[in-house]
Formats: structure tokens, C-alpha cells, sequence
């Protein structure tokens, strides 16, 4: 038998212990179970530190025990994802401390999680009504939102406060404002965090409503899955009856020519019903290439928000805000520095911080500056070999098609030093070198020159989308 085929006959064999446990109503936790799942739960705190506890364990939800297997639920796939690589080993121990019967410790995604915390059976009833819902329910094919993505945690600046208030405005709004809300940006920049609030928010302001979110590539797969079966009417019938419908990454269509010609009817008769629909993409509607015409023309119909590039104070303003939600002991010094470091995007930023948080508390140690720069030597040194001013002079050189030597000379034409700021700019983000260091390698610039071109593109970058590009678009070829 192949790998394969045992896996299908395990997870068949699963399933069948499953049903039968519902029968038998055996699947709903005793008092016994769900008192030392309480014991267990509240011992996480001490056994793995208050700030793994409330970001990763704290949603950990008892949902049955059957056959030796003690079962939790979190709401997304990536939150499973972690605690098993990470902690599910522990946990298993410390349950099996308590009752030496419990044999597995098994960790799934349900999004609106049944509580196992009746003894009436009305929960096995609950649960049954459930599994039985889930194939004839049109609407299951919505994406989990990640609960840790809600406007309350995204961090408003400069950079995205366009998007911020137009994500606002969708929920707020009693109709619809604009059509479509098209959001876009470079990678980790805050696009799917905002898709995640607004899907949050609709849920509490708007309960009745029906919303679904996907990724562009999962709305692909159900429209071939729909051709492939015969369905397509049930296909239409299913996105075209929801009150707001959101695509992450509209990009994936790109040369999907039978996709984007089912997307832009769906997308058409939303707007005659009055739906909202919400995009995502890395680029505007104008520049995605590999697009038809006439859908680029309907994305660009209601308001357009880009994200820019995080600018230092946002970064800094994320990392500070991070600190709060993990009540971590990290010194400001430490949060500058990653500010000042890891520019490339925010959820780099983010995980560089979890890394030395995860090492201060697995190595019982305070977080120092110097063992911030131990734990992500890697980040930092693929960073500082990468770039060099040499290289960033040569790619701002290549995309504004100006002469390298141009970077040096006394040159004070706009079509050169607007270049030539670009570049002071990209060297202060994306190296460690001092303003004077990068001075002289720009034909030996006073330090202030540095200062000033670094400011100006900061400001341009707020009020010209086309330099905020350029500097984007830059910034990538150099990272990566």
C-alpha cells in the first residue's frame, strides 16, 4: 500500500470513529474531561509564559474526547499549524499527567467552534445539525478570518491611512459607498489584515449579512471544480446571492481568461443588486497586466486605495503596538532597532519580533539589544550582504534610466536628483551605513543632503503615487 493510500485509509478510519462517537453521543466531553481540560488550560499560562499563552493558546477551545483523543479547536489553519509544531507535545503531556487515559492530543480548525460545556447532550445534538449542515450550506465556501487581524490591532499611519478609512467607511456605511473597494500594495504590507477587519467588522455591525472571502485563487478552483461537475448554475447561484463579496489577490487571474470572463458577470450583477465587493491586489487596477481590458476598467469603478511603504515611524508604531498585545518586556532600544533594520515589510517586522520573544522565553533570558541581534543574525546578515549603496545606485540607475555616474555628479537637473534622492532614501532603509557614509558615496554629500533627500522622498511618497511606486518597486529588486 502506498504513503498515499495509507493516509486515505487513516483518515477514513478517523472519520468512521467520528460518526460512531456522535451516535453514541460519546463525542461530547464528561465533567471529568472538561474539568481537567480546565486544569490543563489554566496551567499553560505558567508552563509557556503569558505572552505565548494569549497570543496562541488562549483560543484553545475543548470540542470532544473520544477513543483516547482529546480534541481542541482553534479558528484558522495557521493557528493549528503552530500550536502543533510548537506546543501540542507538551500539552499532550501535561493532560496525560492528569489521565493517564488520554492518549492523543489532536487540534482542529472549526470556525465558530461548538463549546463543550453542557451535560445535556444538547451539544451532540448541536454538533450533529452541524456536520449535517456543512455540505448543503452555499456560504461554507468563505474563507476563516483570523482573529487576530481586527482593525483594533492594525496600526494607522501615513502609509495606509487611506485604505484604513475606506475600510471603515464599507463597514460604517449602511449602503454601499464605493464599488468596488479595491485595496492594493507590496507584499506584507497590510492588504489581507484590512480584508480580515473589514470581514470581522461586517460580522458584528451587520449579522444579517452574508459575506464571503477567498483568495482569487481559491474562487478559480470552485469555478473549475463547477465545470468539471456540471454545476455552474449552483456556482452563480452561490456567489452571486451574497451581500459582500471579497477576492485576496486579484493578480492570480491574471491569463485566466474563462475565470476573469466568470468574475466579471458575477462582478456586474453584484453591482446591479447593489452588493459590495471588495479586491485586493499587489498592483492598481491600470497596472495588472494579463487582465482584460474591460474587467481592469470595472475595478477601478469606486475607490482605489494603495498601501505605501512603511515608513520608520509606522514600523516603529507596529512593534510598540506588538509589545502591548504580547506584554512582553522588550526595551525600547529593541524596538527601534528592529524598526531601523527590517524595513522590507511588515510581516517580516513582525515575525523577527516573535523570534526573539519565542528565544527570551524558552532561553529564560531578558531582551537585550545583543541578544536581538544573536537570535536574528541570519535576518540581518542576508539583509546586509544582499544590499550595498553600490547596488542600490545601480538598480534606482536601471529603473529611472540614468547614467550610474549620474548618482555622483554635481547634477542638480530634476530628472537626475530626484533619482539621486531616491537612491539616499532606499541606502538609509535598507543599510546599517550612517548618513555620512552614504554621503560620500554619493560624490561626497554633506550628511544634511542625505537628511533632506531622505525626508523629501518621504513626503513625496505620501502625495505622489507614482514615486511611492518607483521606491516600491526599487525596494523589491533589491530584496527580493
Amino acid at each position: 500500500m502506498t504513503e498515499i493510500a495509507k493516509q486515505g485509509s487513516v483518515a477514513a478510519a478517523k472519520e468512521e470513529v467520528i460518526e460512531k462517537a456522535i451516535k453514541e453521543e460519546s463525542y461530547v466531553p464528561s465533567k471529568e474531561i472538561r474539568d481537567l481540560w480546565k486544569k490543563v488550560h489554566s496551567a499553560m499560562r505558567g508552563e509557556f509564559g503569558e505572552a505565548v499563552f494569549r497570543s496562541w493558546l488562549k483560543p484553545l477551545t475543548l470540542r470532544a474526547c473520544y477513543h483516547g483523543a482529546l480534541e481542541v479547536s482553534v479558528p484558522t489553519r495557521f493557528m493549528r499549524d503552530w500550536i502543533q509544531t510548537h506546543y501540542a507535545g507538551r500539552i499532550l503531556e501535561m493532560c496525560v499527567e492528569k489521565d493517564p487515559n488520554i492518549k492523543r492530543f489532536e487540534v482542529v480548525v472549526v470556525q465558530n467552534a461548538i463549546l463543550a460545556d453542557d451535560e445535556s447532550g444538547e451539544q451532540s445534538k448541536k454538533l450533529k445539525a452541524n456536520e449535517n449542515k456543512k455540505e448543503e450550506d452555499p456560504y461554507n465556501l468563505s474563507s476563516p478570518f483570523d482573529p487576530r487581524f481586527s482593525f483594533e490591532a492594525f496600526v494607522v499611519g501615513k502609509p495606509n491611512a487611506l485604505a484604513h478609512a475606506a475600510a471603515r467607511r464599507v463597514v460604517e456605511s449602511q449602503n454601499v459607498p464605493f464599488n468596488p473597494l479595491f485595496l492594493y500594495g507590496g507584499v506584507g504590507l497590510g492588504k489581507t489584515h484590512l480584508m480580515h477587519a473589514i470581514g470581522w467588522a461586517m460580522k458584528q455591525h451587520w449579522p444579517e449579512r452574508r459575506v464571503m472571502y477567498m483568495s482569487a485563487e481559491k474562487f478559480m478552483y470552485q469555478f473549475v471544480k463547477a465545470l468539471r461537475t456540471k454545476d455552474t448554475m449552483g456556482f452563480k447561484d452561490t456567489f452571486r446571492s451574497v451581500d459582500v463579496l471579497m477576492i485576496d489577490d486579484i493578480q492570480f487571474m491574471s491569463g485566466k481568461e474563462s475565470t476573469q470572463e466568470e468574475f466579471f458577470h458575477t462582478f456586474n450583477a453584484l453591482v446591479d443588486l447593489n452588493k459590495q465587493i471588495i479586491i485586493s491586489a499587489d498592483k492598481s487596477p491600470s497596472d495588472l497586466l494579463g487582465l482584460e481590458e474591460r474587467l481592469r476598467s470595472r475595478l477601478a469603478w469606486g475607490l482605489v486605495a494603495d498601501i505605501h511603504p512603511s515608513t520608520y515611524e509606522l514600523r516603529l508604531g507596529i512593534v510598540q503596538s506588538k509589545r502591548e498585545q504580547l506584554q512582553a518586556d522588550i526595551p525600547d532600544a529593541v524596538l527601534e532597532f528592529l524598526a531601523l533594520k527590517v524595513t522590507s515589510n511588515i510581516r517580516e517586522l513582525e515575525g523577527a519580533l516573535n523570534r526573539i520573544v519565542a528565544h527570551a522565553e524558552v532561553a529564560k533570558q531578558k531582551v537585550t539589544l545583543e541578544t536581538t541581534q544573536e537570535v536574528l543574525v541570519d535576518l540581518l546578515r542576508a539583509h546586509d550582504r544582499r544590499i550595498t549603496i553600490d547596488e542600490i545606485q545601480r538598480k534606482v540607475a536601471e529603473h529611472y534610466n540614468i547614467r550610474m555616474a549620474d548618482m555622483h555628479s554635481p547634477r542638480r537637473a530634476r530628472n537626475v536628483a530626484r533619482p539621486r534622492q531616491v537612491a539616499m532614501y532606499l541606502a538609509k532603509q535598507l543599510t546599517a551605513r550612517s548618513l555620512p557614509e552614504i554621503g560620500r558615496k554619493f560624490g561626497g554629500r554633506d550628511h544634511t543632503t542625505v537628511m533632506h533627500a531622505v525626508r523629501k522622498i518621504e513626503e513625496l511618497m505620501e502625495e505622489d503615487a507614482q514615486i511611492a511606486q518607483d521606491v516600491e518597486i526599487t525596494r523589491r529588486a533589491l530584496t527580493g
